[in-house]
Parts: structure tokens; C-alpha cells; sequence
């Protein structure tokens, strides 16, 4: 009978190739060594074989032999289809049969999942790719990445990041009480808040902090600490995903505004005291005003989360902690 999806020629090849393996079940002594392993390991080897016959068949029709893909750590692989040679214009049966094969090919050797990252250009084979159970992990730029689990039960595969990461500076000098805050330009109500934005993609939040303030009101500042963080859902400004808002804690390099007349309305230096009790700023910025004031009044030890680079586990890479500071004691 047929294997799989294969045509009675390669039905006929695959046979041949794993008559070896199932004559030995002709032998009183091997069924009585038949174990469950050397029975896994018959249908590994049927399952290269075919694997095996299909590449070859494909060679001879002018297509790829292979889909090749990077192994990962956690038993998956994953198949950048822009970087491993594929004609521009295969066919989608074609891919179908390629990503088949491998699939086969990857069960045997005991990947748990696959990755496969689609440039637009190919993204009609993304269609074909469906039919064997890939479904769209997320998009972005120019490339879709579909995923297949492979392992066992439900699967375990790690959502797309949801989340954006908004910072703001609150940059104070503390000589005398004042802050540096913005109004919004476009906005219903124009709050006094801290200057800030998105965060880019590999940027440290001090990093942001100091970018966004410079952008938007022309001083240059530098970072000190983080002050508080904000976690919101379904936030509208964040297609309706979650929203972490952070505020660091900045000290003025230079004192004189020019701000963006584009993003915003107003800038000025403002007292912390003020900014604590008006009602023309938001709840957030209200909160952390009067945080301020008691750095101000207590010493900023008291409200700083402060950041240290740290090396990772893995070799050349550091992370960024932030903490309130330990005792010297402590630290080693």
C-alpha cells in the first residue's frame, strides 16, 4: 500500500529500501530480541529512507533537495527561507513537498518544533506551508514567521512580545526643586507630564530616558536612576496589547529649552512642589513629583533603583539590574 504521500514509484523505492530492515523479522532469533527500541529505531530508519527517496526524486525534477535549518537550544529548528537558496519562483506544490520531507525528516531526529521565517516575496508558500499544520507566530518588516510544534501534547511554543516599552525623564535639578515637563501637542487635555517615548528595540532604558528628553525639549541630561514603573493592559496606544511605562530619574546637563515644536506645546521648568498639586498634570506624574520631594527632602538613596551591568551566562553578553543600592558589605 502507498506510504504516506508517495506516488507508486516512490512507493515502490521506499519498499525496497526498508525490505532489509522488515526481513528480519523472518528470523526466530531477532523477533525474539524485537524490543520496543529496535522497533523505534526499523521506523526511524524507514522514515530516513523515504525521506531519502523523495530528495532524490525531487533532484531529478530540478527542485531542492533539502529545507536546512538552525538548531536551537531548546530542540527546535528554525529555516530562514531568504538565506537557504530557494528559486524565486518554486511552485507551491513544490515547497509543499520539500517542507513535507522535512518535517518527516525532523520528527525522526526528535525536534520538538519548527520555525520557519517567510520573506514577503515567498509568502505564497506560507499557504502551502498551512496544509501541514504551520500556523502565523507574528510578522514583522518584511518577514512572517510560521511555527509548527512537534513535541508531545499541547504545545509549548513562547507567544510574540506584547508589550512596548514607554520611558520618560524626570530630569530635576536639585538646587532648586525644579523639573523639566512638557505638554503634549494633539492631545484632549494638555497635562503637564515628564518627557519621554518609545523605547528602540536593544536600548537601555537610561538610554531612552536620555534620548526622548533631548528630542523633545533640547536639554542634555544624564541617567541616575529608575523611579516607578507603570503596567497597563489593553491599552489603546499600544494596539490594544499591554504597556510597561517607566520614569527614570535624570540630572541636567544643560538647563536651556528648545523644544520640539512638533510633539509638543509647552516646556518649562517647573517646581516639583507645584507640579505635586496641580491639576493640570496626570495622576502618574503627580505621584512621582511628590517622590521627588521626598528624595529631595530625605536623600535619593531613599527612592533610587539604581542599575548595575552585570555579566550574563551567556559568554560576552551583560544585563542591566536595577536595585536599591546594597551596603558595601553586601555587594561582593
Amino acid at each position: 500500500m502507498p506510504v504516506g504521500n508517495c506516488t507508486p514509484l516512490k512507493t515502490f523505492l521506499c519498499q525496497r529500501s526498508t525490505m532489509s530492515v522488515c526481513a528480519l523479522k523472518l528470523l526466530p532469533s531477532t523477533r525474539a530480541l524485537c524490543s520496543r527500541a529496535s522497533c523505534s529505531a526499523r521506523a526511524s530508519v524507514r522514515a530516513f529512507s523515504c525521506i531519502a527517496t523523495h530528495s532524490q526524486l525531487h533532484k531529478a525534477e530540478g527542485t531542492p533537495g533539502a529545507l536546512t535549518g538552525k538548531m536551537d537550544r531548546f530542540g527546535g529548528v528554525t529555516v530562514n527561507l531568504a538565506e537557504i537558496g530557494l528559486p524565486a519562483d518554486i511552485s507551491e506544490s513544490s515547497f509543499s513537498r520539500l517542507l513535507q520531507d522535512a518535517v518527516l525528516l525532523w520528527k525522526a531526529e526528535g525536534k520538538v518544533a519548527v520555525w520557519l521565517r517567510f520573506p514577503i516575496s515567498l509568502s505564497r508558500c506560507a499557504a502551502a506551508a498551512s496544509t501541514h499544520g504551520f500556523t502565523f507566530h507574528h510578522a514583522k518588516g518584511d518577514q512572517a514567521v510560521l511555527a509548527l510544534w512537534l513535541g508531545e501534547g499541547e504545545s509549548r511554543l513562547p507567544g510574540f512580545a506584547t508589550h512596548q516599552i514607554g520611558v520618560a525623564g524626570a530630569v530635576v535639578d536639585e538646587s532648586n526643586g525644579n523639573v523639566l515637563v512638557v505638554q503634549d501637542r494633539n492631545k484632549t487635555k494638555n497635562a503637564w507630564k515628564f518627557p519621554g517615548g518609545l523605547s528602540d528595540p536593544g536600548e537601555n532604558i537610561g538610554a531612552t530616558a536620555v534620548r526622548e528628553v533631548f528630542e523633545e525639549t533640547g536639554v542634555h541630561s544624564e541617567f541616575r536612576s529608575l523611579l516607578s514603573i507603570r503596567q497597563q493592559h489593553n491599552h489603546p496606544g499600544a494596539f490594544n496589547m499591554s504597556d510597561m511605562y517607566i520614569i527614570c530619574r535624570l540630572s541636567p546637563l544643560t538647563y536651556d529649552i528648545n523644544f520640539c515644536t512638533q510633539e509638543c506645546l509647552r516646556c518649562e521648568w517647573l517646581h516639583l512642589s507645584e507640579l505635586a498639586k496641580t491639576n493640570d498634570t496626570t495622576p502618574i506624574s503627580s505621584r512621582v513629583a511628590r517622590l521627588l520631594l521626598h528624595g529631595l527632602e530625605q536623600g535619593f538613596h531613599q527612592i533610587d533603583l539604581t542599575m548595575e551591568e552585570l555579566p550574563a551566562v551567556y559568554s560576552g553578553v551583560f544585563y542591566q539590574l536595577y536595585h536599591r543600592q546594597l551596603p558595601p558589605t553586601l555587594k561582593s
